[in-house]
């Protein structure tokens, strides 16, 4: 069972991307708060997951065999909550009620709130440890699933990200496959200045994963990549996916300050022009 939307071609993806982009700067705007920077540096990736890769079906949000995602970087969620509307599991108009009281869509995912949300995430290092108990009870019960999970190139300094590499490993799961949003920048600053990462795939590849690098805004590339991962047999895979932080908005792009800031009424006009 496969939504059609999943089907897109790749060139409807990149348009479907730009859409969410769009989606992504009028919600923040209009909340007046929210995480834009590592939003739409996620995008691309989830706009391939969503439309194109994942076994999912918005009409049946609990479906049980369907692929699960993580947004283990929950600040991130108005990149996810933009592909989730476009996908159809909730009106779009909701999307404009970012950040209200009473609202579906809260500053991080809540599952208990937003249709289509696998796991409430936000405090960061968790998301990879939620993938691994949702695939481990997959096999447990003989479920056929792929779990995703996109973690921030900042949240691998928490020390639980490397607990649960380690536990993937030795599990040999499989049909976990995490994608780093390497984008270079953290709220204190640029990541090798916080905390040095590089060398970043051979430390992956030393705790035993599947290990492939790419560029994470060209399309072909993370679709290709997120095959390569499922062909994969004998332990689990990551995508370091290489990305910009405000990919899209060229006063945004490669700014720390972007991280988390409000969108002032010249700035969001900019930007949409340059989105459209």
């Amino acid at each position: 069972m496969r939504e059609e939307v999943l089907s897109k071609p790749k060139g409807s993806l990149e348009s479907m991307a730009r859409n969410i982009r769009r989606l992504v700067v009028q919600m923040i705007y209009e909340a007046g708060s929210g995480h834009v920077g590592g939003s739409l540096s996620a995008v691309d990736i989830l706009t391939a997951l969503y439309f194109h890769h994942m076994k999912h079906d918005p009409a049946i949000p609990k479906w049980p065999d369907r692929d699960r995602f993580i947004l283990s970087k929950g600040h991130a969620a108005p990149a996810l909550y933009a592909v989730l509307a476009e996908s159809g599991y909730f009106p779009k108009e909701e999307l404009m009620r970012l950040r209200q009281i009473g609202g579906i869509l809260q500053g991080h995912p809540n599952m208990n709130k937003t249709p289509g949300v696998e796991a409430s995430t936000g405090s960061l290092g968790q998301g990879l440890s939620i993938a691994n108990g949702i695939a481990l009870g997959a096999a447990l019960t003989g479920k056929a699933i792929r779990v995703y999970v996109l973690i921030g190139d900042g949240e691998l300094d928490e020390g639980q990200i490397w607990e649960a590499a380690m536990l993937a490993n030795h599990y040999k799961l499989d049909k976990v496959t995490a994608i780093i949003d390497y984008n270079k920048l953290q709220v204190d600053g640029p990541v090798d200045q916080i905390m040095t990462l590089e060398p970043l795939a051979d430390k992956w590849t030393a705790f035993g994963w599947n290990v492939i690098e790419i560029n994470g805004h060209d399309m072909g590339a993370i679709l290709d990549g997120l095959e390569r991962t499922d062909q994969l047999v004998g332990g689990p895979s990551i995508i370091i996916a290489n990305t910009i932080k405000g990919k899209g908005v060229s006063f945004m792009e490669h700014s720390v300050q972007w991280h988390a800031k409000a969108i002032g009424e010249d700035e969001f006009e900019l930007a949409m022009k340059e989105l459209s």
